[in-house]
């Protein structure tokens, strides 16, 4: 038996069978050499020096070389240049040396010509040569020859270079029009190559359902499109078809990518993922070219999944383009793309996946069942939903004890994933900035402020007199916020001066509602407005730091006039265009226009009257807030119960306490786009 050498331990076999790679140092060959070497070679051959005979003088001929008769014969050459062939004999001399310097390749021939200058004028050289001669004997004289000589290699050069050089530069240039390194090598005659990347065994995706929190509506329907390619018997023995695409729709940022990319890595079938812009070039019918050609690809690579990110970009409804003719490409790839999805040619086995935040704006053919059978909403998560994903982007993170899932999902009310994530990273960031050895609830909440109102700003110098404004600006918000009923709790208020234009601002916990009645809608601009009725009946003048205040109750008042019907006199009507089709004209007449101004200013002065009669009744509590918030500059929940008492209309509950505070910026809305709870005041002039 062998013995068991263990300073010779046996190697480990791949677990992949794939044989070792050795590193490779040689610089990997580009096409661009070949033409390098040709023009270097074309360059060298012209300007290379051609001569291999020695330049002399006019004078050093006649009065050295043609009296000692050494010269053989002299040849006029294109009747610019005299070439000088010495006798053999003659080459032994001394005063001859320096052609036997000469060797290689430019040394002269034993044949010649040996020397040689150039003249102006035939005629004049002629005379000269026979006056010169005219005391040699008769059989001694010279008799100039004449000859031509033609380059041709200069004249095909100076032909072809140019073709060569506007050749090389439109191939320069449609190499970098083609994608560059895309599909087929980047070359001109693959510009009609889809773009898409391939994912399948030899390029493994590590995104997995496990790195998807919060999303288990979408993952429920996104895994059964996954099982219909791993076991589709299950379903077609029953009669049922395979459903043909999936729309993903959903804010930014809520995690539409990330599940496609989960797709990817649990599928198990090949995947080509690709961006709708990819389809879309300036050349007329690319975009229709590279759809035929993806496709095909996915056909051969059956069942496999085609991923399609901001599908918007190329299914933009047909006809509303203003500009006739503007988007006829853009229009021709789309109808492709209806082709492809089905068509006469269709085949089983190619599942498309998109994903979009505008779909709205998609054609009504693209969304018909049949091409996208199924439209998965994915919104922003709720409670349970970010807490998962907070659990998911904690691991990575070192935390100290007292870190919670739960209480931050409570207190991001309105926080979509990518949200989630950047708090958790900038909480890390900001604990390593303090050489933290773990990210405490201190720095969530210190990444939320910074993330909400932008940078502290320790070196702005506010005047004492524009800090009061501040303080009593921000203590109309609190006191307005915490007797009013249906208005989010208030759980920070500061003065200190964050980003370009925050001189304050106010943070509140939004719940997780969706409806919201006339009376809370009104009630939350009297919040709103609460800042600009603190300065009015403190200071008897208002400034310009509720700006963003007027911004949000404008566009509330409008939504509650002209989208939700929350009007008497406009009545139950919605003049909402989400889907463009009343373009530059309104769905009302000029007479509504002036009605629907008019009871919107109706509101606001209603609210603006209900929030100064709330001030004025509680003006104590008004002064000593303010007071409070001018020595402390932030004020927590804490602090506003001690002074304000318990919310009237709240449940008795805990208040959130000065450690636990991680509030959001983002008020749940019902109005077209969440609303930016933060009041961040614009500058005071």
């Amino acid at each position: 038996m062998a013995e068991n050498n263990s300073n010779n331990p046996t190697p480990q076999k791949d677990p992949f069978n794939k044989k070792p790679k050795i590193p490779n140092n040689m610089p990997k060959f580009n096409f661009y050499w070949i033409y390098g070497v040709v023009v270097v070679a074309f360059l060298a051959m012209q300007f290379a020096p051609h001569d291999v005979s020695l330049k002399t003088t006019k004078t050093k001929f006649f009065t050295e070389m043609l009296p000692s008769h050494d010269i053989e014969k002299i040849v006029i050459v294109n009747k610019e240049r005299v070439d000088i062939y010495i006798k053999k004999d003659a080459l032994k001399n001394a005063k001859y040396s320096d052609l036997k310097a000469r060797t290689g390749l430019f040394a002269a021939t034993e044949g010649g010509p040996h020397y040689f200058f150039e003249i102006s004028d035939v005629g004049s050289f002629e005379t000269d040569l026979t006056k010169r001669q005219e005391a040699f004997p008769a059989g001694e004289r010279l008799i100039a020859e004449t000859a031509t000589q033609h380059n041709y290699l200069a004249d095909i050069i100076g032909w072809l270079l140019p073709f060569a050089l506007l050749i090389g530069l439109w191939m320069f240039v449609m190499r970098r029009m083609g994608g560059g390194g895309a599909a087929g090598g980047g070359q001109i005659f693959n510009i009609g190559k889809s773009r898409a990347q391939l994912f399948d065994k030899d390029q493994h995706v590590n995104t997995t359902f496990k790195d998807v929190a919060g999303l288990d509506e979408a993952k429920v329907e996104v895994m059964e499109i996954v099982d219909f390619l791993k076991n589709p018997k299950k379903y077609t023995t029953l009669g049922g078809k395979i459903p043909k695409g999936a729309l993903l729709v959903g804010p930014p940022g809520t995690g539409k990518t990330l599940l496609a990319k989960a797709v990817a890595g649990e599928a198990g079938v090949p995947f080509f993922s690709l961006s709708g812009s990819d389809f879309v070039e300036m050349f007329v019918g690319v975009g229709a070219s590279r759809v035929r050609d993806l496709f095909k690809q996915a056909k051969e690579k059956a069942p496999c999944i085609i991923f399609i990110d901001e599908i918007d970009a190329v299914g933009r409804a047909r006809g509303k383009n203003l500009v006739q003719g503007g988007n006829d490409e853009r229009e021709n790839t789309l109808n492709q793309l209806l082709t492809e999805m089905d068509g006469f040619a269709t085949d089983l086995g190619v599942i498309i996946l998109a994903a979009t935040n505008r779909p709205d704006i998609l054609d009504t053919a693209l969304l018909r069942p049949g091409r996208f059978d199924r439209q998965i909403s994915i919104d922003r998560p709720d409670l349970n939903g970010r807490e998962e994903i907070f659990k998911v982007h904690l691991k990575p993170i070192k935390t100290a004890e007292g870190v919670d899932p739960m209480k931050l999902s409570i207190q991001t009310a309105g926080f979509a994933g990518a949200d989630i994530a950047n708090v958790c990273n900038e909480a890390a960031l900001i604990a390593a900035r303090n050489n933290k050895t773990a990210v405490d609830m201190q720095d969530f909440q210190d990444a939320v402020d910074r993330i909400i109102g932008g940078l502290e700003k320790k070196n702005k110098i506010i005047s004492p007199e524009e800090k009061l404004i501040i303080a009593y600006h921000e203590s109309g918000h609190a006191i307005a916020g915490w007797f009013l009923e249906g208005v989010d709790p208030l759980v920070k208020v500061s003065i200190v001066p964050r980003g370009v234009a925050a001189l304050g601002y106010a943070q509140y916990l939004p719940k997780d509602q969706y409806l919201y009645t006339t009376d809370q809608m009104k009630n939350m601009m009297c919040m709103t407005l609460g800042g600009r009725v603190a300065e009015d009946i403190v200071f008897g003048r208002i400034s310009t730091g509720a700006q963003n205040d007027l911004e949000r109750i404008t566009k509330m008042a409008y939504g509650m006039v002209t989208i939700y019907g929350m009007n008497a006199k406009i009545g139950n009507v919605s003049f909402n265009d989400s889907n463009q089709e009343y373009g530059f004209t309104k769905p009302y007449s000029e007479s509504t226009a002036e009605m629907i101004d008019h009871e919107v200013r109706a509101i606001i002065d209603e609210c603006y009257q209900k929030t100064k009669q709330l001030l004025i009744e509680k003006r104590d509590k008004l002064e000593e807030l303010s007071q409070i918030l001018l020595k402390k500059e932030i004020l927590f929940q804490t602090d506003l119960v001690e002074i304000l008492g318990v919310r009237p209309h709240d449940k008795v509950e805990e208040p959130v306490q000065e450690a636990e505070v991680l509030s959001t910026s983002e008020e749940s809305s019902i109005l077209a786009e969440p609303k930016q709870e933060t009041n961040t005041e614009t500058n005071l002039l």
